[in-house]
């Protein structure tokens, strides 16, 4: 696995040039920051040095929150709830340029001597922050726009995170709505920018945008999703203060918010739709093949090639499909092809209702949380909700996805379940995707992450797919050995589940990579799965538009087997399940090497005697 060393990380700060923008998950704008660092080496005292990292640990968050108003929204804090966040390309240079000073000043401190968790807090950020620099020079600020992702989808999303329960709220959010204009058309000079580079989504994505855009645009003021807050306006508000905040509003909507989504929906479909490339691979891009080597790293947190998990795809594929044929044949089908028609055919494998389905999902969830005691040493404390997702995106979405609460309880975590042509979706898959949405999976590892004490609050909030996704896609064989998955279709279910992110291994290195055709993704899909056309179809056009991303489930869930596989062997009888699952969850999300570290401190612990976590 592969080791970040400080030496990596300030020679890609190096090499890198002041003028190249950034769209980093980590968006940091401190007010001022010294330009030269101060070296602090072991010669430093102990707690001289803990003061100073940590005293950037959260000058690092505190900028991050300021740059970044609506993602500290979404956690609760409301210091900037009445700000949008800046898109154009000068805030991009800018979070580039304090990325590479912040490198610079973490380099400066020794960690000797301090504790396991500080430096491992160092190394979090030294990988998070050589990641935003190295990536900057694919400049995907110029593609902000996908169905997956983007503003346009981004903020009617959020509404449904953010509070309104005072007055300050409602009138911070209509301070938001009259910024529609201008960060829209941050984002169309963006977007300009990127047809000038050659730097365009493929076409036919663009035009599913066009749609999600056009839905919006041309909705009553009142029906938007940006009206959902007066829907819940508390009772406690004055008439005239409810009708003031009423009124407002829906003029913000009609003057600014919809006319601005008028004019990305011209933008789109006079310029920036017929610019789309024609081919789907990111390969075609300038410098795609180095681009997506990149996009692999970063989602698997590995140092694989995109040959690496096209191979690792391919045996992964052969070992679910010899699983999903034992399963078969004891049903007494010959082949995949027979038990899909037969399954299609069958009504009580499909949903009678959207009450159904949703209800279907609240069944296993509950379940499930009977069971974690036998799992966990420790639990969350945040409640967990399932919901319809928004109708505006759910047709090109997932089945179904996880939307985590606040820190302070005051908003639960959510599993959002797409509830679009309920009529076709499949039985056998909702158990798994109940397990890896909500408990043990998401909820469970991203509230336990938020509830952490005693760390940099940065740590509550980090996110690696080959981590998080990782975590929630080895959660799903969880149920299994617990006793569920005890309907022969849900089991299979289950298996065509891995089945599915084996299969992204092969596929999205396939178009990225190997330069396949949108039809041969779709064909790989029905040959090897009995998945529905409804998921086939999103999912093909999922990896398409992220490149790279839906790597690192699998990626992750093999490196977590692999980490468990070790400890059992080294620890024999003394391996506690729950033990090695705290060890996992306890430091919130890490990259992979990372984790493989916090794993065989663990297992050298419990080797000299030391209590196992879980116990």
């Amino acid at each position: 696995m592969n080791k970040m060393t400080m030496t990596v990380a300030t020679a890609a700060a190096a090499m890198l040039l002041t003028t190249i923008p950034c769209t980093a998950q980590m968006k940091v704008k401190p007010a001022t920051m010294a330009s030269a660092s101060v070296t602090m080496t072991p010669s430093t005292s102990v707690e001289a040095r803990r003061k100073a990292l940590n005293d950037l640990f959260d000058e690092i968050w505190q900028s991050e929150l300021k740059a970044s108003p609506e993602f500290a929204s979404s956690i609760g804090d409301k210091r900037y709830n009445d700000q949008l966040d800046d898109q154009s390309v000068e805030a991009y240079n800018h979070n580039i340029e304090l990325d590479r000073g912040y490198l610079e000043r973490l380099a400066a401190i020794d960690v000797t001597g301090l504790s396991s968790q500080e430096q491992l807090s160092k190394a979090i950020m030294v990988h998070d922050l050589t990641d935003n620099i190295e990536g900057a020079r694919f400049k995907p600020w110029q593609m902000p726009m996908t169905q997956f992702y983007g503003e346009h989808v981004d903020l009617p999303r959020a509404v449904t995170e953010w509070d309104f329960k005072t007055v300050k709220d409602y009138d911070d959010y209509i301070s938001r709505l009259h910024q529609f204009p201008r960060v829209f058309l941050q984002l169309m000079t963006n977007m300009m920018l990127g047809m000038d580079a050659k730097r365009v989504p493929p076409k036919y994505i663009l035009e599913k945008v066009q749609g999600q855009v056009d839905k919006i645009a041309n909705a009553k003021a009142e029906d938007c999703p940006f009206a959902l807050p007066l829907k819940q306006m508390p009772k406690s508000f004055s008439a005239a203060e409810q009708k003031r905040l009423h009124d407002e509003i829906l003029k913000a909507i009609i003057s600014d918010v919809l006319p601005t989504y008028g004019r990305l929906s011209k933008f789109l479909s006079r310029q920036y739709v017929p610019a789309g490339r024609a081919e789907p691979g990111i390969w075609a891009l300038p410098d795609g093949d180095a681009y997506y080597a990149y996009r692999v790293k970063e989602s698997t947190t590995l140092d694989l090639s995109p040959e690496d998990v096209f191979q690792i795809g391919l045996k992964e594929v052969a070992d679910d499909e010899l699983q999903m044929l034992a399963i078969i044949h004891k049903l007494g089908y010959a082949d995949l092809k027979s038990f899909n028609t037969a399954l299609l055919a069958d009504p009580k494998q499909h949903f009678a209702s959207t009450d159904d389905l949703l209800n279907t999902y609240k069944g296993h969830i509950a379940d499930m949380e009977l069971k974690l005691p036998e799992l966990f040493g420790r639990l969350p404390k945040a409640k967990l909700e399932v919901v319809p997702m928004p109708d505006f995106i759910a047709p090109n979405q997932a089945q179904a996805d996880y939307e985590g609460g606040t820190a302070d309880g005051s908003r639960p975590g959510r599993v959002n379940v797409n509830l679009y042509n309920f009529a076709k979706r499949l039985r056998p898959d909702v158990e798994t995707v109940a397990y890896h949405e909500g408990v043990p999976g998401h909820h469970l590892q991203i509230s336990i992450a938020q509830e952490l004490t005693g760390l940099p609050t940065f740590r509550s909030y980090t996110y690696y797919t080959a981590y998080t996704e990782g975590w929630a896609l080895y959660s799903e064989r969880l149920g299994k050995e617990v006793g569920f998955y005890k309907d022969p279709y849900s089991d299979y279910g289950h298996i065509e589940a891995d089945m599915w992110r084996a299969i992204r291994l092969v596929v999205d290195t396939g178009v990225h990579y190997k330069h396949w055709t949108r039809q041969q993704m779709v064909d790989y899909f029905h040959q090897h799965s009995n998945i529905d056309e409804t998921n086939v179809q999103s999912e093909v056009d999922r990896y398409i538009a992220w490149p790279g991303q839906a790597l690192g489930y699998k990626i992750g869930q093999l490196s977590i087997l692999q980490m468990r596989d070790k400890a059992q062997k080294e620890l024999g009888d003394k391996f506690d399940i729950r033990g090695f699952h705290d060890t996992v969850i306890d430091s919130g999300a890490l990259p992979m090497d990372l984790l493989e570290q916090q794993v065989d401190a663990w297992i050298a612990q419990v080797k000299a005697g030391g209590t196992a976590k879980g116990q």
